[in-house]
Parts: C-alpha cells; structure tokens; sequence
C-alpha cells in the first residue's frame, strides 16, 4: 500500500480534553481511526505522528520522503515556523494543511499561515470533516 502522513503538531495530542467548541470531542486516537478507514478504502495507509516541537515533525517529514503525499495540522507552528514550511516544500511531496477550529474567525493572529504557501490547499473550521475533506483532496491528487 502507498503511504500517506498524517502530521500533527504541538497540543494535539490534547484533543478530547482541549476546548469542545473549537477542536471537538474526539480523540487523536478516534481521528486517526476514522481517516485510517477512510484511507484505506482508497488502498493508502497512514503513517501517523503527533509532537510537540517542531524539530521533530521536521526530521519526520525528511526520514519519510518516500510517502505519496502530507496531510498535516502544524497547530500553532502554522503561524510561525518558517523552518516546517521549508521542510514540506523540500520534501517535494503534495502537502494539504488542515485545521479542526476556523482559524480565520479566531484571534487575528491565527488568520495567517506560513505554512499554507507550501501546500496545495489548507482546509478548516469544520472539526473533524475538515480532516475528511483534505484527506479526499489529497487522494485526489495522487
């Protein structure tokens, strides 16, 4: 099977226990579960990860050049990390950034992405049917 990365950044692994209206009630776990199926049924496999610094999303995305594509929720780094921005255009791989809250109608500061220019779309503020939907997006493109 051809694989995929599932990419989470810092707090995510908070989901479930992190604010309800903006993040849902899942878990990391329950999503991961429902974008596994949904990823299979297209005969991909997810390789998930989940971390809290930024460093280690970057040596992910460089030790798994030989994946299909990137979906990826950076968290907070979407706002700031111009090193993970560099790390998914060099992986030359099809990234789509997703985000659970609607970040266009939260604080100012969440509104911009440094992440997005690397990707081929940036899909949020539907929870989980934003990861469903980037997911198809990205299977699209494959």
């Amino acid at each position: 099977m051809k694989k995929i990365l599932l990419i989470h950044g810092p707090n995510l692994n908070h989901l479930g226990k992190r604010d309800p209206a903006h993040y849902g009630s899942l878990t990391l776990d329950e999503l991961e579960d429902t974008l596994r199926s949904q990823a299979e049924t297209e005969d991909y496999t997810l390789k998930t990860f989940q971390s809290n610094h930024e460093g280690a999303l970057i040596d992910f995305i460089q030790e798994n050049g030989d994946a299909a594509g990137i979906l990826i929720n950076p968290g907070a780094l979407t706002h700031s990390s111009y090193a993970l921005h560099d790390a998914l255009l060099d992986s030359g791989l099809p990234c789509v950034e997703v985000h659970l809250s609607d970040i266009k109608n939260r604080e100012p500061w969440r509104a911009i992405s440094v992440t997005t220019p690397a990707c081929l779309k940036q899909f949020y503020g539907k929870q989980v049917q934003s990861y469903e939907e980037a997911l198809d997006f990205l299977l699209s493109q494959l």
